[in-house]
């Protein structure tokens, strides 16, 4: 699939670097070409000599070789290939790629370059969430650099959560994608994620148990394969993800006007956990506790269903649309009914009963439901759930 390709790969210092030979070796077997350029600090982790072993050709580190530079040799390096990519890309790199800063090889030959860009970033959580690395990659995103990754799980610091580096094999189906624009180039995907927050007065507010984690990881994973992705989130945990249209909303109503304002689209995942009430009268200001031991009265209206309205659209309404259906009783029997009441296409099912740990957790358990099956998937990480979803999303889309 990638016979004839040239890879540049930038390898960074981490201690994930020692999967950087194991993508060489993958992309050597699907017929890339391979030239490794290893940071200062990447060489901590990874020889030149290994990587140069697996890769069949030279190894560059230096920007002052008197060889290579003769030749403008950064320049020539970050133009001759299909694909630069950086895995690890860790944050030093992602800032110096994001300020425009080059003094090193590496950091040079990403400045030099008019080649596409794909970066697998590998950090520290609390690195990878600081808003200083968060600017950075919507800066990159916006400059039109791909990402794959990060993922979550145990780091060898210790810690759980974002910052993982994506493994092998996520990355070289992105350097696919990416090469060869991916299997759902050209189709437009919207994707709603995180609670929905309805005031109640300049302080308080109803909302849903969402961390938005889901709905992040299914954007990424659409994107990852070629999608024009337009993500929706309310105000969720997680950050949104790199390489899609974000639109940031508040409330179920903001919320529908957006999905409705980024159709056209081929398909419409709604994992959202859209808050059903609102009060009709927000306060304007804050309610104050009655001395007497009087009780407010808040008066409800219903929500909007964007799900409901996406899916019943008698001109317009996407290919596929996907709803979700969070349940503690009944789980299946629910989702069932919803995906008739709703009228849309696909219902992923999954109980979120406070024993379970998957609202607002790392971990989800699914059944996708359409019109003639209920398919249960074992429980796995959200990304892992996110990438076989847009695999389904894909061969429905292309078939």
């Amino acid at each position: 699939m990638l016979d004839g390709k040239n890879i540049l790969l930038v390898i960074g210092g981490g201690i994930a670097a020692f999967k950087a030979l194991d993508l060489i070796r993958q992309l050597r077997k699907q017929g890339a070409s391979v030239t490794p350029v290893i940071t200062r600090a990447g060489q901590e982790f990874v020889t030149p000599l290994s990587a140069s072993a697996l890769a069949g050709s030279k190894v560059y580190t230096d920007l002052f070789s008197l060889t290579d530079e003769a030749e403008m040799g950064h320049i020539e390096l970050s133009r001759a290939a299909d694909l630069v990519v950086v895995a690890p890309a860790t944050a030093d790199l992602l800032a110096k790629m994001a300020n425009g800063m080059a003094n090193d090889l590496a950091s040079t030959l990403l400045l030099a370059t008019d080649t596409r860009i794909l970066v697998a970033p590998s950090m520290n959580v609390r690195m990878w969430q600081h808003r200083a690395t968060q600017r950075n990659v919507a800066t990159l995103a916006g400059d039109g650099v791909l990402f794959v990754g990060p993922d979550e799980g145990a780091m060898a610091c210790g810690e759980f959560g974002p910052g993982r580096l994506a493994e092998p094999a996520a990355i070289t189906a992105a350097i696919t994608a990416a090469i060869t624009d991916g299997p759902l180039a050209n189709k437009h995907i919207l994707v709603t994620s995180g609670p929905t927050h309805e005031p109640i007065d300049p302080v308080r507010y109803i909302a849903n148990r969402s961390s938005g984690a889901q709905g992040s990881a299914i954007a990424l994973a659409l994107s990852a394969l070629g999608a024009k992705v337009t993500f929706i989130s309310g105000p969720a945990d997680v950050a949104p993800p790199a390489g899609v249209t974000v639109v940031q909303v508040k409330t179920a109503r903001e919320m529908l006007i957006a999905a409705q304002n980024a159709l056209p689209a081929d398909a419409a995942i709604f994992a959202a956990a859209v808050a059903d009430w609102r009060v009709t009268s927000e306060a304007k200001s804050k309610i104050k506790k009655d001395n007497k031991g009087g009780l407010p009265v808040l008066e409800f209206a219903e929500n909007p269903d964007i799900l409901a309205t996406i899916s019943q659209m008698k001109t317009g309404r996407p290919a596929l649309v996907v709803g979700f259906a969070a349940e503690t009783d009944n789980v299946l029997e629910n989702a069932t009914a919803k995906r008739l009441r709703k009228g849309c296409d696909w219902i992923i099912a999954n109980d979120v009963s406070p024993e379970t740990g998957i609202m607002g957790g790392h971990e989800n358990a699914v059944t996708l439901i359409d019109e003639t099956s209920a398919e249960n998937w074992p429980r796995m990480g959200k990304d892992a759930v996110a990438k076989q979803l847009a695999q389904r999303i894909s061969a429905f889309l292309t078939s």
